[in-house]
């Protein structure tokens, strides 16, 4: 059985690798920590990653390598196997006064004292690339660290590295007869949608002409999106990606013990990558991971309660059919959340106690505490202006039903409560008009046939933990989302904006209605004043116009 790193092809020369080597802790694998950059190169190297089809080590050798200072290049020093960054120590600690001791300080504090605080004191940026799409669901799940994946709004996924198209083959079908399905399922799903890319472009230029005010650089970017936006549903969730990871050590010990403990191959595969480069910049907070009577203990209680639950689970709903229910449900909600909301605001700005300012919140009449409220927010220049932690006191649980693209895109907002079903094509397709009007349904609903097709036959010959990677994206997922009111304004102003994917922001305009007609939250639904229910036909054009005016405000200036 392959492991990822065996498969991965590198691509640089050797003076490349040489210019490379200070700065990356390898440059023959797919995961690899930064070291030795600027923190403001590693957060512009992670910020033009999602819109490039580059490598991460790629666009550093073209776009950044250039602009470091002369210093940086007197000082590389070529990392050898099993050494860190240049000057560190035996475990790749950074050089300095003080290396030691904070290694043996560190070790007693997580170890002797368990205090996991300190763990959240050191941080570093690390890239996995080439990886499946099932995989950065699970690298995104946590809340606290920062990550940024390529888009399949901005990168046709056209190229074939190696001859191969950009999806990943699970391991577990290794041997398989069912292996060979898999690939010429996946192959013809890619090979439709590169087919279909072209023609898109032209329906789209043909029934939206270039404006004069528009440059051509504009314009094919605002065309190009909407192709690829449209044809997305095309590609499985077994397509890879390139994903920029940036968090505490506290957070990758809790992700790594999450991936050691999961089903799938793959994931697994990549957490003791990932541990042996985290090795590499900061080893001590990851210490525990695969100790037996620590990490040990806690990967095998999380593998076997899952296992346990879903054996509960099958006994007590394998018979039951799911019920109708409509693209976005708001399934729970305080009736009495917008007083509550009234009363905490009142909080900060009084000497009672929250119990009585909760009284007096429910004896003034509606319109008082909307006009408390509109007090409260204040004048909005931009959704960016966010009211205080009041509109925390209330919140909403929305169940949700959209395509796996769609769903993509809302599970990055980690700060809320988000939780999915297994992917899988019993909820049926969404299926754009655009595709239609191209003449190309024959051909999308011939790929999603077979992806049904292929999905149940992983099913019955017992590989349904490896069937969703067979799944396309316009077929639709379950899935659920909690939040309160001030990150549900957070949501709903950004996913309704204009720039935005379809399917999304019709998620969001169905919450906010939500909020207002089903919940009753009138006068918190009317402070989300950056919420677009607007109709818009080319969803990047306005953004990209602003982004023209900056670069030339820029060469301007």
């Amino acid at each position: 059985m392959s492991a990822p790193a065996d498969i991965f092809k590198p691509e640089f020369t050797p003076e490349e690798t040489r210019a490379l080597l200070p700065y990356f802790t390898n440059t023959d694998r797919p995961v690899f920590a930064l070291v030795n950059l600027p923190e403001t190169v590693k957060g512009a190297l992670f910020a033009r990653y999602s819109r490039s089809a580059k490598s991460l080590r790629r666009l550093f050798l073209d776009e950044f390598l250039g602009g470091l200072a002369v210093g940086d290049a007197d000082r590389r020093v070529r990392l050898e196997p099993d050494q860190g960054p240049p000057g560190g120590g035996p475990h790749g600690d950074p050089p300095g006064v003080g290396a030691e001791r904070a290694q043996q300080l560190y070790a007693r504090v997580l170890g002797e004292y368990g205090d996991d605080s300190v763990a959240q004191l050191g941080a570093a940026h690390l890239a996995c690339e080439g990886v499946s799409n099932v995989l950065t669901k699970v690298l995104e799940w946590g809340r606290l660290m920062a990550y940024l994946e390529q888009s399949t709004r901005y990168v046709p996924y056209t190229d074939r590295p190696n001859g191969g198209w950009k999806y990943h083959v699970p391991a577990e079908l290794d041997g398989s007869p069912l292996r060979d399905a898999f690939v010429r399922t996946l192959d013809a799903a890619f090979e439709t949608y590169a087919r279909w890319i072209p023609a898109l472009e032209t329906l789209f230029r043909a029934k939206y002409p270039k404006a004069p005010e528009d440059s051509d650089l504009v314009y094919r970017s605002v065309i190009r999106a909407k192709a690829l936006d449209t044809l997305r549903g095309l590609l499985p969730a077994a397509t890879t990606s390139n994903v920029g990871l940036f968090g505490t050590g506290q957070a990758f010990e809790a992700l790594l013990l999450r991936m050691l403990a999961h089903p799938l191959e793959e994931v697994r595969a990549h957490a003791h990558l990932m541990l042996d480069e985290l090795r590499k910049v900061i080893p001590a907070f990851l210490a525990r991971v695969d100790q037996p009577n620590r990490g040990g203990r806690w990967i095998e209680y999380l593998a076997q309660t899952r296992r346990g639950f879903d054996v509960a689970v099958h006994g007590l709903l394998a018979d039951v059919e799911p019920e109708e229910r409509g693209e976005v449900t708001l399934t729970d909600f305080d009736p009495d959340g917008e007083t509550k909301v009234v009363a905490a605001a009142l909080y900060a700005s009084s000497d009672l106690p929250d119990d009585q300012l909760l009284l007096m919140a429910r004896r003034l009449s509606p319109d008082d505490r909307a006009a408390l409220l509109r007090a409260y927010v204040g004048h909005r220049a931009n959704r960016r202006h966010k009211p205080g932690r009041a509109f925390e006191r209330t919140s909403y649980r929305f169940d949700v039903l959209a395509d796996y693209g769609a769903f993509r895109d809302l599970q990055r907002h980690r700060i809320l409560t988000i939780e999915w079903q297994p992917l899988s094509t019993r909820y049926g397709y969404t299926e754009p008009a655009a595709i239609d009007e191209a003449g190309a349904l024959r051909d999308w609903r011939e790929v999603m046939d077979r992806s049904a097709d292929l999905h149940g036959t992983l099913v019955a010959g017992g590989l349904g933990h490896v069937a969703p990677y067979a799944v396309v994206m316009a077929y639709r997922v379950r899935f659920y989302m909690e939040m309160n009111a001030r990150e549900a304004m957070h949501v709903i102003e950004l996913r309704t904006s204009p720039q935005g994917h379809p399917a999304y922001r019709r998620v969001c305009q169905m919450m906010h209605h939500a909020i207002a007609d089903v919940a009753g939250h009138r006068a918190i639904a009317a402070a989300m004043q950056f919420a677009d229910h607007s109709e818009v036909e080319l969803e990047r054009l306005q953004s990209e116009r602003a982004s023209e005016r900056k670069r030339r405000q820029g060469i301007a200036d």
